[in-house]
């Protein structure tokens, strides 16, 4: 018995250090004066699932009018099941053909087949959602494509120069969590949800389906933005959290343009695209959280965010948001301009994708350099 009462303590001591440390550097989002607001989570809730079906899936739009799918409380986790491109058409021996003409299927719209949206009880414009990435079980088809530079000049980082489009499938080995490029080169899987997103700010400057100049009508899943979207930051992989500002009641959580590995850049358009028998998510409303852009935490970095059609300015977006970050961080207090000093001696600033009309950098912060101990 005293065995497991000492168990029970070490336990213990050792999940209070680990909100000491949590509740240290993530009371830097507040830019409220009320920091004793503490999330609206419980430490788990339910489980829940989403299959991906025609009636869940939206193709190439988020639209904050869309019906739940899902209605979940805050702490839930959604195992959510996501398609290919196009509303699955992008299948095993699909043409280039094919591919254009899905392509401009959809005008205006992107690829994506995005499962949900997903609404979280309590999340309302101003919170921050907080996503836990806790599982994610691949299908066993991929696939990676251009489009012809010659159609596309402006689609892909060498679009001029490969006037031809070229696919090449896959057929994931689950079990050694491998694909084959050609005999000789092997990739290791590493599978993230290229797209990510709560509903819609209605001050995205994103253009609206169809032209319409409702703030609240449906925005392209092309671009990412301060909702998340279309990121493709590779390092959203298990184990990773997200923290999105929320817009609109609900939250309304979606996922699509799921990827079994990507490189920074993403230069010929896609990643190695597949789709998930299942995402495992757990979704938090943080009522003590203030972001205007979103953040990642992983195991060993925190990483901010940066969106702009201009590729200069989303770098200047995510070196702001790393600044901000390590002033307002409460471990180890630092001046603006000393977190700024630090930004440039640590933050590997990486370029996410330039793929997505709304190119990306984000960079990361190692939590290696925080030697001291709270």
């Amino acid at each position: 018995m005293a065995l497991v009462n000492s168990r029970r303590h070490v336990l213990t001591a050792s999940a209070a250090l680990v909100l000491m440390l949590t509740a240290a550097f993530y009371a830097l989002a507040q830019q409220t004066p009320d920091a004793k607001k503490t999330a609206t989570a419980p430490a788990a809730g339910k489980r829940h699932t989403l299959a991906a079906t025609l009636e869940t899936v939206q193709w190439g739009w988020l639209d904050p009018k869309e019906p739940p799918k899902l209605t979940v409380d805050s702490g839930d986790t959604v195992s959510v099941e996501t398609m290919m491109h196009s509303h699955d058409k992008v299948r095993p021996g699909i043409t280039m053909d094919e591919i254009v003409a899905l392509r401009r299927a959809n005008p205006g719209g992107g690829p994506h087949s995005m499962t949900g949206p997903i609404y979280v009880n309590g999340a309302e414009p101003g919170d921050v959602m907080e996503i836990r990435i806790v599982r994610i079980v691949p299908k066993p088809f991929g696939i990676n494509f251009n489009l012809p530079g010659k159609d596309f000049p402006t689609i892909g980082a060498l679009a001029p120069e490969m006037p031809d489009g070229f696919i090449k499938f896959f057929t994931l080995d689950l079990k050694k969590r491998q694909a084959e490029f050609k005999p000789g080169i092997t990739l290791d899987l590493k599978p993230f949800p290229g797209t990510l997103a709560v509903g819609i700010d209605p001050s995205d400057p994103s253009p609206r389906k169809g032209g319409s100049t409702d703030p609240m009508a449906p925005v392209s899943t092309l671009r990412p933005w301060k909702n998340g979207s279309n990121m493709d930051i590779n390092e959203l992989q298990e184990g990773a959290t997200i923290f999105i500002p929320i817009f609109v009641k609900g939250g309304l959580v979606w996922t699509g343009d799921s990827h079994c590995r990507q490189g920074n850049g993403e230069v010929n358009l896609t990643a190695l695209e597949c789709s998930y028998r299942e995402i495992a998510l757990q979704l938090i409303v943080r009522k003590d959280m203030k972001l205007e852009w979103p953040r990642i935490e992983t195991k060993t970095h925190w990483i901010t965010t940066g969106f702009d059609e201009d590729l200069n300015k989303a770098m200047v977006n995510a070196v702001r948001e790393s600044v901000d970050f390590l002033e307002q961080q409460k471990l180890v207090p630092m001046s603006r301009y000393e977190a700024y000093s630090l930004s440039s001696m640590a933050a590997d600033c990486r370029v996410s994708q330039v793929v997505d009309v709304r190119k990306g950098v984000h960079c990361m912060i190692p939590k290696s350099i925080f030697t001291k101990k709270s």
